[in-house]
């Protein structure tokens, strides 16, 4: 595998918890041209419009005290929530942008499906249900809980602001695209569509409303793909065997299409990404929050085993997808530009699955697919704009500049402006941004997530030396480290400021800016011989009874 395609690989994996954000960064997304109008697919999104605005309407009858806005009220099950972190995952680049991976490069791309797949829930189950027992709202809750309130908040809140906000961005920016592509609609008018429904979810339903949405996405996501798998499968009487036969037949890989490739042709880049992908996961603000919306620990660990068979079986369905379209598309002169089999599939390479549905299931099964990408857009914006508006009203306003003393309604008051601000943020940088490539705010996003956030979080949970000092000291470490790995990379230094070569050859920052931080929180605590952090030190044994039983826990409120 040569670099080009390591990278393209590698920027489709970054694509997976993603929406749309690596699809836009991709050539074939960049290339894409507007389509006809989908009335199919318009016509279907509407409906959903239409139900998620009914649920944002009920919850906002059930959204009335600050637990309620921020998680729900604790009142999630596991299942749903299982279903609404699966959500997360099982993203519109998931469904096309793998899928056409499969389709091109074959078993390489179902051996990133893993190497991704297996490192998430070990990381989870080691923090689903200490992040319950300990965490409130925000997983400030946690880092701050025996160290400095406002200094650890407001480090951990700039290292959220910033993942939320570049991932909202690459978002913002994947969307108008995708929808030029499926709908047919401008992108301004994509991205007004976008914001606005955002920020009715968030503002008025909180997290009761941006749950629901995530969940009717996943069920619709899983609909979809299952039934364009189950219709392609018919065409080779369901046998695997007969599909993975023709296949290498008629691939230009012939039987190597079940071989891995040079998958670590460039191990550093894949290492790298690989371990911002697993970890910075784990530091995500968003994927963080949804733990706290269940009943107990007992319900967050259900919600990541539920989550895990959500997604792996999801994984497999867009694999046979893929490896069906080798056959149903790749043989259909209809799908290429000028009918030309060797030529370039009508829409850019990411269009694969849009392709096959149409092709097994006609206009309808097109439209359906189509909708179902722009509501998972929607579903994952909303759940960021969340996030982002909670490390600004909880740890930011409530904690830091009133120290504790906000009354509960002006909290949510001030997160509802918080949310609005990020929407037209997020509109007006994506307009902004239209033109660019955004590849770098994915793994910028990442990367801070694995070297700011999660660092500090998980020796938080299980370090009983760290202090106020060591967590300031690797927490911004990783965040500054992180951004300045991208920046100097190909992704920003020749790619943005169009410089001739990288200062720092890699793509992705996680291997260098995880392990400073790491390095710096431990070095730094070690060293810190304070009489504050000697107490933050022995307030370790109180947080260790908390994490274990989940006295003191917030309670479920019931919905």
């Amino acid at each position: 595998m040569n670099a080009s395609r390591l990278s393209r690989l590698a920027l489709g994996l970054a694509s997976l918890p993603l929406s749309a954000a690596a699809l836009a960064a991709g050539p074939a997304m960049e290339a894409a041209q507007k389509q006809p109008l989908n009335l199919h697919a318009i016509g279907m999104f509407f409906v959903f419009v239409l139900m998620t605005l009914g649920i944002t309407y009920w919850a906002a009858s059930r959204t009335k005290s600050a637990s309620d806005f921020y998680t729900a009220g604790g009142g999630i099950t596991g299942f749903q929530n299982g279903l609404a972190i699966a959500g997360d995952y099982m993203s519109a680049a998931t469904l096309l942008g793998l899928t056409a991976m499969m389709y091109a490069q074959g078993v390489d791309a179902y051996i990133y499906m893993i190497a991704f797949f297996v490192g998430w829930p070990i990381i989870l189950f080691l923090m689903a249900e200490r992040l319950r027992n300990l965490g409130k709202f925000t997983f400030a809750d946690i880092t701050a809980y025996r160290l400095d309130q406002g200094k650890v908040r407001t480090m951990a809140a700039v290292s959220s602001l910033t993942v939320v906000c570049f991932y909202l961005v690459a978002q913002m920016v994947g969307a108008g695209q995708l929808i030029k592509l499926l709908f047919g609609l401008d992108y301004t008018v994509a991205l007004f569509v976008v914001g606005a429904l955002m920020m009715v979810y968030v503002t008025f339903g909180g997290m009761v409303a941006t749950t629901w949405v995530q969940i009717i996405k996943a069920c619709m996501l899983l609909l979809g793909g299952t039934t364009v798998m189950l219709l392609a499968l018919s065409q080779f009487g369901f046998s695997f065997e007969a599909l993975a036969t023709r296949a290498m037949e008629v691939h230009k890989l012939g039987p190597k299409l079940f071989n891995p490739g040079s998958l670590l042709a460039d191990p550093v880049t894949a290492i790298s990404l690989g371990l911002g992908l697993m970890f910075g996961t784990a530091g995500l603000p968003h994927i963080l929050m949804r733990f706290f919306t269940v009943t107990d620990a007992k319900e967050a660990r259900k919600s990541v085993l539920y989550a895990s068979g959500i997604i792996a079986y999801f994984f497999n369905v867009i694999a046979l997808m893929g490896l069906a379209a080798i056959l149903i598309v790749g043989q259909n002169p209809q799908y290429f530009e000028g009918g030309d089999l060797a030529g370039k599939i009508v829409g850019g390479g990411n269009m694969v699955a849009m392709h096959l549905a149409h092709a097994v299931g006609g206009n309808l099964l097109l439209g359906f697919l189509s909708a179902v990408a722009f509501a998972t857009i929607l579903a994952v914006v909303a759940g960021l704009a969340l996030a982002g508006a909670s490390a600004i009203s909880h740890d930011i306003y409530a904690r830091v500049i009133m120290k504790g003393r906000a009354s509960e309604t002006t909290e949510i008051r001030v997160s509802k402006f918080a949310t609005i601000g990020l929407g037209v943020v997020a509109v007006l940088l994506g307009i902004v941004f239209e033109k660019m490539n955004v590849a770098f705010m994915v793994a910028l996003a990442f990367g801070v997530a694995a070297s700011a956030n999660f660092p500090v979080l998980i020796l938080s949970m299980y370090w009983k030396g760290l202090t106020t000092r060591g967590a300031l000291a690797g927490g911004y470490l990783g965040l500054f480290s992180a951004v300045t790995f991208v920046v100097l990379s190909k992704s920003v230094w020749v790619d943005v400021l169009g410089n001739a070569a990288p200062i720092f050859p890699w793509t992705q920052p996680a291997l260098f800016s995880m392990p400073l931080a790491f390095l710096a929180t431990i070095v730094v605590s070690l060293l810190d011989s304070s009489h504050k952090a000697r107490s933050e030190r022995e307030a370790f044994e109180d947080q260790y009874v908390r994490a274990q039983t989940g006295v003191g826990a917030a309670s479920a409120a019931a919905h």
